[in-house]
């Protein structure tokens, strides 16, 4: 469940798609003058020197000392010729990105793209720096006038093969993909790209093989920096989980199976979805959790059910900007009412301190074994499929499973932003970078008591007299809870801007359409839907 008690939950780094924050910040941060010779006045003014500061910010980076880098592309930016100008910014967007700087590499794209400097590799760090921002849509555009300038530009291929796999549309991706790899064989990203729609597509070993590809053309960790703290090590383990499936079928169902509609009742149990299942034929209740990038269970049921931990990776959740260790195992079959799918990675969650009870509970996440999911509140029944049939729908809204199933809403008519779909979610809640963007000044801030996977998120709070649009469906002057998503975000790759949980979700018949691509509700009598007013 991604954000607790508002909505529970964790963010796994191993599925991490092929991103710009890619490798978390160095842990050296030495002062820059620091690297260059001091010999008298001399070594000084050529520390200054735009461009000598250029080419020691280019070593840098190619060293992984990200955040040095930046200071020196920093200093290079003042130059007076506009052409290194272009690039030390061009270089300080590429830096702020691999150190998740989300909005200085945003800013530093509008200052690219505002001038005659503007260029396809101009236009195409916009589109990654707006996709950091969780600017989809935005994104989309630029990238597309990238290629409009230059159709060779393998960048801006990469941005739109990844748009697609958001989309769902995982055989254009694929493509779009390889052909960027084909173009560009030296850049990590493209291939990690590859590896997360192998890996969505089931093709688990071709994944591996990506991934590895990927590894192999980072640079190494800097200084002392905890390798268990790098993507590297979180990359290693993500192979070796999908090696483990050697000679299986991922999430494999028969095939009268796959095609059917698999209805499921079940129990709403303070605002969460309840259902009852199996793992490996131990009976357990699942909660519905499409907040959350794999099917968990707690350390006690997998020792029940004979699972053992094939890997670890890195996880973090609302609150505290910490990682966790996360096992991850295999359990040889999923059972949920007529649903039996075998051979499916889980998450293994060992028991947390000061983190609610249910947190620890079983969770069942259908998006991420590539189910669409149709819940309905008022029969108390939950539908899985691997396609859904056409229905009908009050509000239609564009759903992107960009790892997790998010919709696009307007804050108070002006800042866009995309919100994770999370059953397991309470309230409607954004981050405290949404909070901050908004500008707004309310006479005090109301504390709120909201439990993350490390804890209580110490610093969440209720931000009242916000409207939120969601298309047609209309909040006016409410109260959303600010939480802190900045570790999630970290992992992810991009800033997440909210979370919609049970209170916007709960007046509906609620389809998640992944072929589709959309999130369609229908609202049933005595609806608690907010449409047209709140």
């Amino acid at each position: 469940m991604f954000a607790p008690s508002l909505g529970d939950g964790q963010k796994e780094a191993s599925n991490m798609p092929a991103v710009r924050a890619l490798v978390l910040p160095c842990a050296v941060a030495a002062a820059l003058l620091t690297i260059v010779p001091r010999v008298g006045g001399q070594a000084l003014q050529e520390s200054a020197d735009p461009a000598a500061q250029y080419q020691l910010a280019a070593s840098l980076y190619n060293t992984a000392r990200y955040r040095e880098a930046l200071a020196a592309y920093e200093v290079a930016t003042r130059s007076d010729d506009p052409a290194l100008v272009a690039r030390a910014r061009k270089g300080r967007i590429r830096a702020a990105l691999r150190i998740a700087e989300f909005e200085l590499a945003w800013r530093e794209a509008g200052l690219l793209n505002d001038g005659t400097s503007s260029d396809a590799e101009a236009r195409t760090l916009l589109g990654d720096a707006l996709w950091a921002m969780g600017r989809f849509d935005e994104s989309d555009l630029a990238y597309r006038r990238a290629l409009d300038d230059a159709p060779g530009n393998s960048r801006a291929r990469f941005g739109l093969a990844r748009s697609l796999a958001t989309r769902n549309r995982l055989d254009e991706a694929l493509g779009e993909a390889l052909a960027a790899a084909g173009e560009s064989p030296q850049d990590p990203e493209v291939h990690a790209l590859v590896g997360m729609v192998y890996e969505r597509v089931n093709r688990f070993e071709e994944s591996a093989e990506a991934f590895e590809r990927y590894l192999a053309l980072l640079p190494e960790p800097h200084g002392r920096e905890d390798r268990q703290s790098s993507m590297m090590a979180v990359f290693e383990s993500k192979v070796r989980l999908l090696r483990s499936f050697h000679g299986r079928v991922p999430l494999q169902m028969d095939s009268g199976a796959a095609d059917r509609l698999h209805r499921v009742p079940f129990r709403l149990v303070n605002r969460k979805i309840v259902m009852r299942g199996r793992v490996n034929r131990l009976p357990v209740e699942f909660v519905l959790d499409t907040g959350s990038e794999r099917t968990g269970i707690s350390d006690a049921t997998a020792r029940r059910a004979g699972i053992g931990t094939i890997t670890s990776t890195l996880t973090a959740g609302v609150g505290i900007a910490a990682l966790r260790r996360l096992d991850m195992g295999r359990a040889d079959e999923l059972e949920i009412g007529t649903l039996r799918i075998r051979n499916v990675p889980v998450a293994i969650r060992r028991a947390i301190r000061n983190a609610l009870p249910r947190w620890q509970n079983e969770s069942f996440s259908p998006l991420a074994l590539g189910l669409s999911v149709v819940v309905d509140y008022e029969r108390r029944e939950v539908t899985f499929a691997r396609t859904l049939p056409e229905s009908d729908a009050d509000f239609v809204l564009p759903m992107r499973m960009n790892r997790l199933p998010m919709v696009r809403g307007l804050l108070n008519s002006t800042h866009p932003a995309y919100f994770v779909v999370d059953t397991g979610g309470e309230l409607i809640s954004i981050s405290a970078e949404t909070a901050d963007a908004l500008s707004m000044n309310p006479p005090r801030r109301i504390p709120l008591r909201v439990y993350g996977m490390s804890g209580i998120d110490e610093h969440a709070y209720l931000l009242p007299g916000v409207n939120v649009d969601f298309d047609d469906i209309e909040f006016r002057n409410v109260g959303l809870a600010v939480l802190n998503l900045r570790a999630p975000s970290v992992l992810l790759g991009f800033q997440v801007g909210g979370i919609v949980g049970h209170r916007f979700l709960s007046g509906y018949r609620v389809a998640m359409d992944m072929a589709r691509g959309q999130l369609r509700l229908e609202r049933f009598g005595g609806s608690a839907s907010v449409a047209g007013s709140r």
